[in-house]
């Protein structure tokens, strides 16, 4: 084999193989010895088919599995040889007359274009600081969420003949909606249950609905909002026709020891703390993706090195396929955005040199720590994904052991999480104190 490098271009390198027909040859001929056993050729008996009677039968088939293997063989030795790490699949362009190739009257000659992984140094961890939010959970977060649970247990009663409804009611109604006069698509329902004040409805709804009785009819009269999800409907008038079925007044529930009872718990103390212990499950978790999400900026600002395109370009195109599902799951295009197609493609774009940034210095610490994801973590991840689809379990499992592809999707968030748990581990992390407002928000808003 022979080894020619004929381009250098940053992460971009070319390189030309040659390999003798005489090498080729004499595979040819290995594998048809091992092919006299396992053939039966009329008139001759078994293991005594002579190798040229062979090549004539199956020369060619056997020459063609021979090449396919010596390109992807040699292309990766080439770079062993020269310890280079290939970011994406090598693009292979074969520069031989295959026919002569396979017929023995040509050594086979090939280009291998590949983009290497870019060599660079992590930054010194130990020196990076960061501020961890957190919040403590008060006791208005605790009565307010037991409060929430009380709703949702909440029992009502039927109001007496004639009394009007009021906020907080549940009311059962049909309906039927119009807009210029005409019904639409998921504008009726009959039998439906609406608490007064809950929100549930289009804006303006709920509220022509206080003050009315049991088997009266009302007329509602609202607007659409701009952001309703369906396109047709958004920012347009609607007038509908309501029919109060019946009208329930809440029971109220008092919050004691034999409400916890009634929710599986031994007292109202035990409610509480339990309560309490969920709230500050939900602080920790939104803490820790704020912490995540300010270790990642500054793994972001201290790595400057050269990106593989090819990765790039398909982070880009995995990031804008989605992009576009989910305009087209809202039924809108990218006409209807504030931004022009350049703008928002250029957006995406850095996302991508971002995400393709990060993975490869994730990537780096946990190799240079050992860092790896196990197979029961693997286990156990896809466990609870298969949970997800019940009785389905068995196709998960099937469908992600049979798929490398899906697999590696599956272990990326586990090796990442172990990297950011490593860092933050061995990192200057001191806590502030945030309100909880802060901390719930969205650490992607900005």
């Amino acid at each position: 084999m022979q080894v020619t490098e004929i381009a250098a271009d940053g992460l971009q390198r070319e390189f030309k193989i040659t390999i003798p027909a005489s090498e080729l040859d004499e595979k040819l001929n290995v594998r048809l010895e091992s092919l006299k056993d396992r053939v039966n050729l009329k008139g001759f008996r078994p293991g005594k088919v002579p190798v040229e009677h062979l090549r004539k039968a199956y020369g060619p088939q056997v020459m063609g599995e021979i090449i396919e293997e010596t390109v992807n063989e040699s292309s990766q030795k080439a770079l062993e040889e020269r310890s280079l790490r290939a970011a994406i699949q090598p693009k292979i362009d074969i520069q031989s007359d295959q026919d002569e190739v396979t017929n023995g009257n040509s050594d086979l000659e090939f280009k291998v274009e590949v983009e290497l992984m870019p060599e660079f140094e992590v930054i010194d961890l130990k020196d990076l600081k960061l501020e961890r939010p957190v919040a403590e959970v008060g006791d208005e977060e605790v009565t307010k969420s037991i409060e929430e649970i009380s709703n949702q247990m909440r029992e009502y009663e039927a109001r007496s003949d004639g009394e009007k409804a009021e906020n907080g009611d549940q009311l059962t109604i049909d309906f039927e909606g119009r807009v210029d006069g005409k019904a639409f698509d998921g504008g009726r329902a009959e039998d439906m249950n609406l608490v007064l004040g809950s929100g549930s409805f289009i804006p303006g709804f709920e509220e022509q609905l206080v003050g009315t009785v049991a088997n009266g009819e009302a007329t509602v009269n609202v607007t659409f909002p701009v952001d309703y999800p369906v396109e047709d409907l958004t920012g347009k008038e609607a007038e509908f026709t309501v029919k109060i079925l019946t009208v329930s007044k809440p029971i109220e529930i008092a919050i004691d020891d034999a409400f916890a009872k009634k929710v599986g718990l031994e007292d109202l103390t035990a409610l509480k703390d339990a309560v309490k212990g969920r709230i500050k499950n939900d602080y920790d978790q939104a803490s820790r993706m704020h912490t995540k999400r300010a270790l990642l900026d500054k793994l972001d600002e201290g790595h400057a090195f050269e990106l593989p395109k090819g990765m790039v370009e398909a982070e880009f195109h995995a990031i804008w396929h989605q992009v576009l599902q989910d305009l087209e799951h809202r039924g809108k295009s990218i006409e209807d955005e504030a931004e022009s197609e350049d703008a928002l493609r250029a957006e995406y774009r850095k996302i991508a040199e971002r995400r393709v940034r990060l993975g490869l210095v994730l990537a780096e610490i946990g190799q240079k720590n050992n860092i790896d994801v196990t197979q029961e973590e693997l286990g156990r991840s896809l466990n609870q994904l298969a949970r997800q689809y019940p009785g389905q379990e068995k196709q998960v499992y099937e469908y992600y052991q049979q798929n490398m592809g899906a697999m590696a999707q599956l272990r990326a968030p586990i090796f990442e999480d172990k990297v950011v748990d490593f860092v933050l581990e061995l990192i200057d992390v001191a806590d502030k104190t945030v309100t909880v407002e802060e901390l719930m928000s969205d650490p992607d808003e900005d």
